[in-house]
C-alpha cells in the first residue's frame, strides 16, 4: 500500500536539456514544463532575474547591464554554472506547492557526440541543482522510446531527431545504438540562415525570433504548389531605418538550401554505414523523423524522395525526447525489480 502510494507522487523526472527548450516530464503527471533554455542575468550583481520564457521574451531587447544567454550551445553546456542554476529553477518550478521527503531521480537526455567530460558536467550540474540519483540517456535512444519504436527487438530502428542545436541520426536494434552521426546544424542554424539570406538579399536585419516565427508560419524545403506569405519587420540595413518586407516560403526554401544539403549528406552518409541486414529493415520500417525539426514544412518529402525510403513524422515529435526520458526511467525501475525476483528464484 505505502509503495502504491509513494508511486502516485513520485517526484522522479525526465529531462530534455536541449539548445532551445527545457522540457521536464514527472512520473503520473506527464509533461509539466516546457520553456525555453534561456537565462537573464544582471551582469552587474549576478543575480538571475529571468528563466525560460519570460528571459526569451529579453532576447535582443535589454540594457547593457542585463543580459539574455542560452547557456547550451549546440546540445551541450557551454556555461555550466548558469546551466546548474537553470536546471535547479526548473526543479523548484515543477515541484512548487508539493511537499516531497527526497529529491528526485532524475534522467537527462544528452547528444550522443557528448564527450565523457560534458556527460560528467551534466550530472554534476543536476546533482547541484538537488537530485538524487542522475541518470544520462542518449537522445537517439530518448527519442525512439518516446516515439514507440520497437528498439529492444532484432530489426533495425532509424531516427532523425532534428533538435535546436545539433541533429542526430542513429539506427537502433536490441536495445542499442548500432550506429550513430551529429551534425551540429539544426533549428538555430536553420533561423541563423534565414537571417543571412535576408540580410544579403534585401539589406534587411531581422532578429532570432523574427526568423523563427517565419519559418514556422511558411517554411517549407520541399517545392510544393503552395506558396504563402507573410511581412516580416526590421532594421533596413543602408538606411538605419525600420523597414517592412514581404516574403514567401520560396525565400525560406531558399534560404534553407544550404543546411539542408548538410541535413541530407549525414543521413545518407549513415544509410551507407548501416550493415546490410539492418539496411533490408529500414525498406519496409523507414525512418522515422523527431524533434522541433521534424515540423518543418516538406521535409519528410524531401527525405522520401532523397532517400527512396518510408519516411515517418513521430507522433507529438517535439515531445519525443522527453517522453522517452521519463518512460526509461520507468522501465529501469521495472527491469531492476524483474531482475531481483529472478535472482531471487
Amino acid at each position: 500500500m505505502f509503495n502504491s502510494l509513494f508511486g502516485m507522487f513520485s517526484n522522479d523526472m525526465g529531462i530534455d536539456l536541449g539548445t532551445a527548450n527545457v522540457l521536464v516530464y514527472v512520473k503520473g503527471r506527464g509533461i509539466v514544463l516546457k520553456e525555453p533554455s534561456v537565462v537573464a542575468i544582471n551582469r552587474e550583481t549576478d543575480r538571475i532575474l529571468a528563466v525560460g520564457i519570460d528571459a526569451k521574451r529579453m532576447l535582443g531587447r535589454t540594457p547593457a547591464n542585463i543580459t539574455a544567454v542560452r547557456p547550451l550551445k549546440n546540445g551541450v553546456i557551454a556555461d555550466f554554472e548558469t546551466t546548474e542554476r537553470m536546471i535547479r529553477y526548473f526543479i523548484r518550478k515543477v515541484h512548487a506547492g508539493r511537499k516531497s521527503l527526497l529529491h528526485p531521480r532524475i534522467v537527462i537526455s544528452v547528444p550522443s557526440a557528448c564527450t565523457e567530460v560534458e556527460r560528467r558536467a551534466v550530472r554534476e550540474s543536476a546533482e547541484r541543482a538537488g537530485a538524487r540519483e542522475v541518470y544520462v540517456i542518449e537522445e537517439p535512444m530518448a527519442a525512439a522510446i518516446g516515439a514507440e519504436l520497437p528498439v529492444h527487438e532484432p530489426a533495425g530502428n532509424m531516427v532523425v531527431d532534428i533538435g535546436g542545436g545539433t541533429t542526430e541520426v542513429a539506427v537502433i536494434s536490441l536495445g542499442g545504438m548500432v550506429l550513430t552521426n551529429a551534425l551540429r546544424i539544426a533549428g538555430d542554424d536553420f533561423d541563423q540562415a534565414i537571417i543571412d539570406y535576408f540580410k544579403e538579399k534585401e539589406n534587411l536585419i531581422i532578429g532570432e525570433r523574427t526568423a523563427e516565427e517565419a519559418k514556422i508560419k511558411i517554411g517549407s524545403v520541399y517545392p510544393s504548389s503552395e506558396s504563402r506569405q507573410m511581412e516580416i519587420k526590421g532594421r533596413d540595413l543602408v538606411s538605419g531605418l525600420p523597414k517592412t518586407v514581404l516574403i514567401s516560403t520560396d525565400d525560406i526554401r531558399e534560404s534553407l538550401a544550404e543546411p539542408m544539403k548538410e541535413l541530407l549528406k549525414v543521413i545518407k552518409d549513415t544509410l551507407n554505414q548501416t550493415p546490410a541486414e539492418l539496411s533490408a529493415d529500414l525498406v519496409d520500417r523507414g525512418i522515422v523523423l523527431v524533434g522541433g525539426g521534424a515540423l518543418l514544412g516538406g521535409i519528410d518529402e524531401l527525405l522520401r524522395e532523397t532517400t527512396e525510403l518510408p519516411v515517418h513524422i513521430a507522433d507529438d515529435a517535439m515531445n519525443c525526447v522527453v517522453m522517452g526520458a521519463g518512460r526509461y526511467l520507468e522501465q529501469m525501475a521495472r527491469l531492476k525489480k524483474a531482475q531481483r525476483f529472478s535472482l531471487e528464484d
